[in-house]
């Protein structure tokens, strides 16, 4: 049966009709995407063995990772751990072929480890602990997978993605990475509220700063100025709007009650972290825009409709926009379980454009490319958060 294909014509961007839009974004060090890129480092490592040994992934879904705060002693300087940072490893995985056993457990920590090894420069081996509790798969999720390659989907979802981003968007997302490149005071665990109402842009950060980068609270506020001049210069290059920028909100400088970390996260500190709770596949949080609760990072790569309509999704909007010259598009998906990933039960497309045809040829495109996803997601070349 031919999935059922709706296109709404829209006259114009709906969010630029708006008199106020939010747009958060969670940067790579907050605890919930420690959590997402730790699951999706996971998966990769997984898909990988299962590759090289059995010549397929198998099936897979480690989107259960939960991260319990640790405990320190920050000051000026440098102080000390009290309690490492502690991170479960769960969800299910295929753990024997043939009786023959597979060592995921041993996988899965070695991946963790070495994701956090090589984007958290201020957390040391002994700050962090790992737990693996990967069960046994379903075996009735097992059977969608495919011996040539052609997955079913595991689960009755829906997808979705829309273009272009938004000026606040744009804003949002790039300044993140622009903080924790340019101030080195400043850890990992950088997050970003964005608040546009008509001509105005109020821009929230909050960002962790390393205690032994700076000496007392007179350098500390400096950070902090600095951090937020750079983001003022960051949006006033791409916004004709009013911005205003507050960097640590929560800060009581006479006490001396300040946003000083000893590893640049706050998961060092009582703020705990869970797969799913951040960035939607776009590394943003839109609440103005159509989203969905499905944790993308960790679950697999050839069946989890969850993970692949989200990405196909956007990468169709995308497309729409960017080929069709579309103001706006905006892209669902719906999964039947059981049912070939290349073969969803319903689309619904929301743009500007009037030529139907084309959306329609570039949403059945992205889809029937799902293999050519599958094959970027494992080589850790697509982002999911």
């Amino acid at each position: 049966m031919e999935p059922s294909f709706t296109v709404r014509h829209l006259d114009r961007n709906p969010i630029e009709s708006r008199s106020t839009e939010f747009v958060e974004r969670k940067g790579l060090g907050h605890p919930d995407s420690i959590c997402d890129g730790i699951a999706e480092a996971v998966s990769r490592r997984l898909s990988e063995h299962y590759l090289e040994e059995y010549g397929r992934v198998l099936h897979h879904n480690t989107d259960t990772v939960q991260l319990v705060a640790g405990t320190t002693a920050p000051a000026f300087g440098g102080g000390e751990t009290v309690d490492p940072i502690y991170v479960l490893l769960g969800g299910r995985a295929t753990r024997s072929v043939d009786g023959r056993e597979i060592p995921v457990d041993d996988i899965a920590i070695d991946a963790a480890r070495a994701y956090v090894d090589a984007n958290f420069a201020a957390l040391s081996d002994d700050m962090i602990e790992f737990e693996s509790r990967i069960g046994e798969t379903s075996t009735d999720l097992q059977s969608l997978f495919d011996s040539q390659g052609i997955g079913r989907a595991n689960d009755t979802s829906v997808g979705t993605g829309y273009a272009p981003l938004s000026e606040t968007d744009r804003i949002v997302r790039g300044v993140e990475p622009e903080i924790r490149e340019r101030v080195p005071a400043v850890g990992e665990d950088v997050k970003v509220m964005g608040w546009r109402a008509d001509d105005e842009l109020r821009l929230t950060v909050a960002a962790a700063v390393i205690a032994r980068r700076v000496a007392d609270i007179e350098e500390y506020v400096a950070v902090r100025e600095r951090v937020a001049e750079l983001v003022a210069r960051y949006a006033d290059r791409r916004t004709d709007r009013t911005v205003t920028v507050e960097v640590n909100a929560a800060d009581d400088l006479e006490s001396g009650s300040v946003y000083l970390t000893e590893t640049g996260l706050s998961a060092e500190m009582g703020d705990d972290g869970s797969v799913g709770r951040g960035n939607r596949v776009n590394g943003l949080i839109t609440p103005h825009r159509s989203m969905n609760l499905e944790a993308v990072a960790g679950k697999n790569p050839v069946t989890h409709v969850g993970k692949l309509y989200n990405l196909i999704a956007t990468s169709a909007a995308e497309r729409i926009h960017r080929e069709l010259g579309a103001e706006h598009a905006e892209v669902k998906l719906l999964s039947q379980i059981g049912q070939p990933v290349t073969r969803p039960l319903a689309i619904d497309v929301d743009t500007t454009t009037r030529d139907d045809e084309a959306v329609r040829s570039i949403v059945f495109g992205e889809i029937e490319d799902v293999a050519s996803l599958t094959r970027d997601l494992v080589a850790g070349e697509t982002d999911v958060f």
